[in-house]
């Protein structure tokens, strides 16, 4: 495993650009950083705690903001500045914009990963949000792009976290991290309730996930960190991390789509592997 940057104050959202460099989020920062060649450098201080990004189909950075984590005490942040949103960021000028903080009138918590499909639309998670040991609750929203449209697709989930798409496009996958379970809708735009496709044994969690191109899912896993590949089908497998409770993300890049790039968020690096098989190319991302 190679290290490609540290000292990253807890990385996430991992974007693997055309150019090679990885565009990631640092919670703990309120930052969007770029990596390449054993640099990084600062794109915007965006505020908040950004989480998950996905570049859109106008080369625009989206990034969902939970508004702010105290780690300390793994709460939220409160007050104003604090809202969870969805935004944009011109990654040429690293000016960024509010899209969305609110869906049919009610606030977004803790907005934290997004993918885009093949038209363009947004599909993002909400984690909700933890104040004085409660729970808001967490769900599966879509949205357009351009700030028009918002629309929920699940409000009464548990923990939803990572999200990813089908190769065929047809299905979203949902990872829930504190049930450990990975979850599947229909792509489309209307309420639903999800299938459920496996559970991860042992005392863990599920964060950020992607998906190969042969359609296997491949789940950042907290405590025991590491890697769980999860098939259509239920089968789950693990590749551990020793000594990183918490791989929060993976990515895939490269020429043959087979590097994968893994967040290690609690000691703040970015490492890159070599995958058993090719990740899934992402919806306009080169």
């Amino acid at each position: 495993m190679e290290i490609v940057a540290e000292g990253l104050a807890f990385p996430e959202g991992p974007v693997v650009m055309a150019d090679g460099s990885v565009i990631v989020v640092e919670l703990a920062g309120g930052r969007i950083t770029r990596c390449w060649n054993g640099r990084t450098e600062a794109v915007c201080e965006i505020g908040g705690g950004p989480n998950g990004a996905e570049i859109g189909p106008d080369g625009a950075l989206y990034v969902c903001n939970n508004g702010g984590l105290d780690l300390v005490k793994f709460q939220n942040a409160r007050g104003p500045g604090h809202e969870g949103r969805v935004e944009r960021v011109d990654l040429s000028t690293g000016k960024f914009e509010r899209l969305y903080d609110s869906c049919a009138g009610v606030a977004l918590e803790a907005p934290n990963d997004i993918v885009f499909d093949a038209d363009g639309r947004i599909w993002f998670t909400d984690l909700g949000k933890t104040h004085d040991g409660i729970r808001s609750a967490s769900g599966l929203f879509s949205a357009l792009p351009d700030g028009s449209s918002i629309a929920a697709i699940n409000r009464h989930a548990v923990s939803y976290n990572g999200v990813g798409l089908s190769p065929d496009g047809m299905h979203v996958y949902v990872a829930d991290t504190h049930q450990a379970r990975l979850w599947r809708y229909d792509r489309k735009v209307e309420a639903q309730r999800p299938t459920w496709i496996a559970t991860a044994p042992g005392p863990v969690g599920f964060d950020s996930l992607a998906v190969t191109a042969a359609g296997n899912i491949c789940v950042a896993t907290l405590y025991e960190g590491g890697i769980s590949t999860i098939t259509p089908g239920g089968d789950v497998s693990k590749f551990a991390i020793e000594g990183e409770p918490y791989v929060t993300n993976i990515a895939f890049g490269g020429e043959d789509m087979r590097d994968a790039y893994i967040t290690l968020s609690k000691t703040g690096r970015l490492a890159k592997m070599r995958w058993g098989e090719p990740g899934l190319r992402l919806n306009h991302n080169g």
